[in-house]
């Protein structure tokens, strides 16, 4: 295996809020690798409190490409030998360019080569920042008149009365067939979470389902909110806090919220949805607001997954440039996927 690895940045449009702090850039490292005579590309973009740091991140992309100068690297041995179990988004890198390279090798795009019948286009959400009421009511009418049908609203920052305000707002202004998420990042504890629930239920806000309201270790509370309120609940950070079986075995969750990026890459994501698959969990893929190799990755691991559920893959619009051109735009609310092979990228645009 060759290996190379180099650096990137870039900024937000605008600061992304959440429960959790604003989101203003994103610094990652792109790593290539030859495989089966073919050049495949990953992406690292850690995110803390999802991943390892950017540090810890990049050191352990540094060691691999040292055992790859002395000619010690195998491209699957980090993948399966615990090397990078502290470090996802490192081990994300590797498990996308080694699939990557496969499926180029194969002629098949990447969703193909990790199922049979994937599909060819998604919906996907628009993700509206935690804003007042005005300017998130003005985001989602942008939103619907573009094409999008599923909103995810960040929530948690704020009273939960005041959440609610601004979810409703945004229901009198989209109507009834656009789908509403609201995400709180871990914000709030069962008191808190009970409120926001009970005042959706009297405001018949009709929820499509509430992410993470309770901390990530919390998977009893988070249990004990899908039997006492109607509105379906999705884990997303719980993921990278707790061992996925005890997440799926908790009753916790009726939707998963995976992203590649903080689970260690797409054979990660594909194990995931199959056990939750198979416990009645529905599972929902989104990116870390990545740049385009990674947004690209998640794209073709929810295409190979089965169920019809908007996924949160359109954060391109949050950046201000990227790493290349994108090939799977957003359209009318959708993403199609490329019809190259791979990801559907050409590795010189990210690997001059």
């Amino acid at each position: 295996m060759t290996m190379r690895v180099r650096e990137f940045a870039v900024d937000l449009r605008t600061p992304l809020s959440t429960a959790a702090g604003d989101i203003e850039r994103r610094e990652g490292l792109l790593v290539a690798v030859d495989v089966a005579g073919e050049t495949g590309v990953g992406e690292a973009t850690p995110l803390p409190g999802w991943t390892e740091s950017f540090a810890d991140c990049r050191d352990a992309l540094a060691g691999l490409a040292e055992d790859d100068a002395t000619g010690d690297a195998d491209p699957e041995s980090p993948l399966e030998d615990g090397t990078l179990a502290d470090a996802p988004a490192a081990r994300h890198a590797v498990s996308l360019a080694v699939a990557d390279a496969r499926a180029r090798a194969a002629g098949r795009p990447l969703a193909a080569a990790l199922d049979t019948d994937p599909h060819t286009s998604l919906p996907v959400n628009a993700t509206l920042g935690d804003d007042g009421p005005e300017a998130t009511v003005e985001a989602a009418e942008t939103a619907v008149a573009s094409g999008y049908d599923c909103l995810k609203l960040k929530v948690g920052a704020r009273d939960p009365t005041d959440d609610v305000a601004r979810l409703r707002a945004v229901r009198e202004a989209v109507g009834p067939d656009v789908s509403l998420r609201a995400d709180a990042n871990a914000a709030w504890d069962r008191w808190t979470a009970d409120r926001f629930l009970d005042s959706v239920k009297e405001s018949v806000l009709d929820l499509d389902y509430l992410e993470q309201p309770l901390p990530a270790d919390e998977l009893d509370g988070h249990a004990a909110l899908r039997r006492l309120h109607d509105t379906p609940i999705a884990l997303d950070e719980s993921l990278s806090a707790v061992p996925v079986g005890r997440a799926i075995a908790s009753n916790a969750a009726d939707v998963l919220v995976c992203k590649p990026m903080a689970l260690g890459g797409p054979d990660r994501v594909r194990d995931l949805a199959a056990r939750a698959r198979d416990a009645g969990v529905a599972v929902v893929v989104t990116t870390t607001i990545d740049a385009v190799v990674a947004r690209l990755g998640a794209l073709h691991v929810a295409a190979s997954l089965p169920g019809d559920r908007a996924h949160g893959l359109a954060t391109a619009s949050l950046l201000d440039s990227d790493l290349a051109a994108d090939p799977a735009p957003v359209r009318d609310g959708r993403m199609r996927l490329p019809d190259g092979p791979g990801l559907g990228i050409d590795v010189s645009a990210v690997f001059p």
